[in-house]
């Protein structure tokens, strides 16, 4: 079954109730920088990320350098944002927040 993209409606109410996500200019996807202590502890964050997106099937763009990890999520599959990127972001803020 394909997965279905947010309608721009849909979107804005899910933003709303991720307040620390933004936008991309192009709609298609959400964003995150966060700041760590230190590497290790940004590291753990990823691997904790990682294991619950893998169980997902749903794997976040990102980048990290020592302790900022900065996160993208989109869902290729579906040409923009989906209701796999609002959920994985939920688990996110849930690691950190």
């Amino acid at each position: 079954m394909p997965i279905a993209r947010l309608t721009p409606a849909e979107a804005e109410t899910a933003l709303a109730t991720l307040p620390h996500w933004t936008p991309s200019d192009d709609g298609l996807a959400i964003t995150r920088k966060l700041v760590f202590a230190d590497f290790a502890e940004a590291f753990g964050f990823m691997a904790r990320v990682a294991l619950v997106a893998e169980k997902a099937d749903h794997h976040p763009e990102w980048f990290n350098v020592y302790n900022r990890v900065d996160v993208r999520l989109t869902t290729h599959d579906a040409g923009g944002l989906s209701q796999r990127d609002v959920e994985l972001a939920r688990t996110i803020d849930a690691f950190v927040d």
